[in-house]
């Protein structure tokens, strides 16, 4: 929409349409504020669905308090000029008791958070049930989430995406809370990590999907360098009980997404440390080395402190990388595993499709078995009743 449309638009958009139930509005040019207390007459009492891109409407707070009937609302980019604080919100939402969808996603990394904490600690507010709420997006800075989040609660959540600006100090007791709160979640199975260029991601789904019914705990870092990437992911889930009872566990990500300079065993370990039931451990190959050289570093007193459960470790590799590094990085590892009362082995290769969320990784596998350190070669069939044979083990 150019500027000269939007004027036209925001006029024709200051009066009342008492009818309107859906309405979509998105900009991609610079973005003319609306009048205030004038878009839709500050009204609009049969609205379901409203989504809005990088649009600045400063009466909106107002016009949410009209539409009790609301069921899906979606502010996208929205930029400073369009700054909603966390209690304005939540006030709009307490006239929404349909709400089913809730989308806030803010164009500033740095957008306006909350003041700074008064001297005298407040008395915990009452919070606002969202009984319909099922599906929440937030992406922008966590204070302003742990802020709407301790005036609200959503038992009945099974879809939750939010994805954080870089931060130092992540301390998201009302995220651990929510989470903790819903139900559905606690079902999730599935648990897949990725690391790329510019951000890590922790997804949590059910491995049994439903066609038209997405399911899913999604929490990401917006984040360049991979030793903040692996804290500031670690600080935001380390604490939350659905963890430590995870069986299986895929991290994804490319060897060339980072210098090795980068990363730091210790915080691979600290990463992993809440995988208190983790059984089998999926790598793609550029990870594999890096989270090998992580347990090849644990000291004899600590390697049972971290992965405890661990049986199994898979690598994903295609024929023309190398494998030797990796074997040779974790034979201290299994060794020590196989000396006390928790052996494992590692597999290169796994059957299976590689994640829809990853890379496209070469259909030609090197196929073997490192087990008591002694390597194997296996044709793909064997390969495939082998890894069968494995994960029926450990379950």
């Amino acid at each position: 929409m150019t500027h000269s449309r939007w004027e036209r638009f925001v006029a024709a958009m200051q009066k009342p349409f008492p009818d309107l139930t859906h309405l979509q509005v998105w900009v991609y040019d610079d973005v003319v504020p609306a009048h205030p207390d004038s878009f839709l007459g500050g009204s609009a009492p049969r609205l379901r669905t409203l989504s809005l891109l990088s649009i600045a409407i400063p009466s909106l707070p107002k016009l949410l308090l009209s539409a009790k009937g609301l069921v899906t609302l979606t502010l996208l980019v929205i930029p400073d000029s369009g700054y909603i604080p966390p209690d304005a919100m939540v006030t709009a939402l307490t006239v929404m008791t349909r709400l089913e969808s809730l989308n806030l996603r803010f164009r500033s990394p740095q957008s306006p958070s909350r003041p700074d904490p008064p001297s005298q600690p407040l008395p915990p507010p009452t919070r606002l049930l969202l009984p319909a709420l099922t599906r929440l997006t937030f992406i922008g800075v966590h204070e302003y989430l742990e802020d709407l989040l301790a005036r609200v609660d959503a038992p009945n959540l099974n879809y939750l995406l939010t994805i954080f600006s870089m931060d130092h100090n992540f301390d998201v007791p009302q995220l651990h809370r929510l989470i903790g709160r819903a139900e559905e979640f606690k079902t999730f199975d599935r648990t897949e990590m990725f690391i790329s260029n510019d951000s890590i991601r922790l997804i949590l789904s059910p491995k049994t999907a439903t066609v038209g019914h997405p399911r899913l705990l999604h929490l990401g870092i917006s984040c360049r360098k991979l030793d903040q990437q692996l804290s500031s992911l670690t600080q935001v889930y380390s604490s939350f009980p659905l963890i430590s009872t995870l069986e299986e566990l895929e991290i994804w990500g490319s060897d060339s997404s980072h210098s090795n300079n980068d990363m730091e065993s210790a915080q691979w370990l600290e990463l992993l440390h809440p995988f208190a039931a983790l059984k089998n451990l999926y790598l793609s190959h550029g990870i594999a080395q890096r989270v090998c050289n992580a347990l090849r570093a644990l000291s004899v007193k600590r390697e049972n402190e971290v992965l405890p459960a661990l049986r199994n470790v898979f690598v994903w590799n295609s024929g023309s990388l190398p494998v030797g590094p990796i074997q040779g990085a974790m034979e201290p590892f299994v060794a020590a595993r196989r000396l006390s009362s928790h052996p494992m082995m590692v597999v290169d290769g796994w059957v299976g499709e590689p994640s829809p969320f990853c890379f496209k990784l070469g259909s030609n596998l090197i196929y073997f078995l490192l087990a008591n350190l002694a390597l194997v070669s296996f044709d793909s069939g064997t390969f495939a009743n082998t890894i069968k044979n494995v994960k029926n083990v450990s379950s």
